[in-house]
């Protein structure tokens, strides 16, 4: 067994500054790309769950919505549209604290207004300037996300769902798009996600007869090509307690429920939508690998295993400024002008000047002429030190022990040194 020991090896360090442990997360790790799919229909924009009581919650969303943020009113209401925005918009500030690599898309549907890569009626897909509609995210898209319920219903609009006497099912237009923007990467290294929003249970409800066999029997087919595809479809139900969302009358079938998940599918939906919300309030560790281990078998035969420090400090995190379109870092650059004439006022130069340690080998001393002045004598004997007898201040030559390079850890002493007349009080 042959065992990682390095004595200078910090157990807290990230693993983004182990070489080893950058190359076995890019091997196992893999991306995500997750389009969210919101139901706009006018039932989404009906404010009967009120957020001031914990009680009157969503039944999924009791525990997710049982604290109110600072500042709201407490008879104040909250659409299940609203909680739908409120819940993306955390997971996308969650993935760019953490610096995720995954890629996202907003898609409505049941909108007035049309927005999409197939011209589809009903459908728009939300995004911003100098971004693709699958990408990652960017400062910008929350920034202009957080502030579009203000616009909604005047640039994109809402529109009931299927409508008795007409052929248009949004909802079939929305899987269809979802499944386009998903189209690339392969699905041996990204995992690919359509997060469904809405609280309509039963969204062919008002049409009946042959039609309605028709749209439910073509959605179905739509989400189970999605689904061969290695796209996973997830429903995020929305309900309150006089009106239970029944997920039996339609959407089990298109996302393959029966049996025990069946019954326990409420219950896990609540806890998702509990945990986007909840993202952003927890600060996100990678492991901390300790040691390595490698385990021989036989010849030829042997086991890596790897050890993962489990408790660790905690420190505040530093502030970055991000570029709004590209959430790269910013690097800042500071330049001096003088006051009166405003010319660029340059830096003084830095300047080496090689001495030799007897521990350390050759080293280069740096000055600034500032600080330095070429005929600057050290006439002055440093706070504490001081001299042995007989020994005069002319003696202490600067060239051979550049000013306070004096360095208790030199223990090896070969030659004439300085530690060899001074001592410290």
């Amino acid at each position: 067994m042959d065992i990682e020991d390095d004595p200078d090896y910090d157990i807290f360090r990230d693993d983004e500054d182990d070489p080893d442990a950058q190359i076995s997360r890019e091997n196992d790790s893999t991306k995500e790309y997750v389009v969210y799919l919101v139901d706009a229909s006018s039932k989404m924009f009906n404010t009967t769950c009120p957020s001031s009581s914990p009680g009157n919650q969503p039944e999924t969303l009791r525990g997710a919505h049982s604290k109110q943020e600072e500042g709201n009113k407490e008879d104040e209401a909250e659409s299940h549209f609203q909680i739908a925005l409120s819940s993306i918009s955390h997971s996308l500030k969650a993935q760019i604290i953490n610096k995720s690599y995954d890629q996202v898309a907003i898609c409505f549907f049941n909108t007035r207004e049309r927005k999409n890569l197939q011209d589809l009626n009903g459908v728009y897909v939300f995004n911003v300037a100098d971004r693709d509609y699958l990408d990652r995210p960017t400062a910008r898209l929350i920034k202009e996300f957080d502030n579009l319920e203000e616009s909604f219903s005047k640039n994109i609009g809402s529109q009931h769902g299927v409508m008795p006497g007409t052929r248009e099912n949004p909802l079939y237009n929305a899987i269809w798009v979802a499944q386009a923007l998903l189209r690339k990467g392969s699905a041996k290294t990204v995992d690919k996600r359509i997060l469904l929003f809405t609280n309509e249970d039963d969204p062919f409800g008002r049409v009946t007869g042959a039609i309605k066999s028709d749209m439910t029997r073509t959605t179905l087919q739509r989400a189970k090509d999605t689904q061969d595809l290695g796209i996973t479809i997830e429903l995020l139900p929305l309900s309150c307690p006089n009106e239970i969302f029944d997920i039996s009358k339609f959407y089990a079938d298109l996302i393959g429920l029966e049996g025990d998940d069946l019954v326990n599918f409420m219950a896990s939906a609540g806890n998702k939508l509990e945990d986007m919300k909840d993202q952003l309030r927890k600060r996100m560790f990678t492991k901390r690998r300790v040691n390595k281990f490698k385990f021989t078998l036989v010849d030829g035969v042997s086991i890596d295993l790897n050890s993962y420090a489990l408790i660790r400090p905690t420190v505040p995190g530093s502030i970055t400024w991000l570029d709004s379109v590209t959430n790269r870092p910013l690097k800042s650059e500071r330049n001096f002008f003088c006051a009166d004439t405003g010319a660029l006022v340059e830096e003084s130069t830095t300047r080496f000047h090689p001495y030799k340690s007897a521990s350390k080998g050759l080293w280069k001393k740096r000055f600034q002429p500032n600080k330095y002045p070429p005929k600057t004598r050290y006439q002055t004997i440093p706070p504490g030190v001081t001299l042995k007898e007989g020994v005069s201040i002319p003696y202490i030559l600067p060239y051979r022990h550049p000013y306070y390079q004096i360095n208790e850890i030199e223990k090896i002493v070969k030659g004439m040194l300085l530690p060899g007349i001074i001592r410290r009080n």
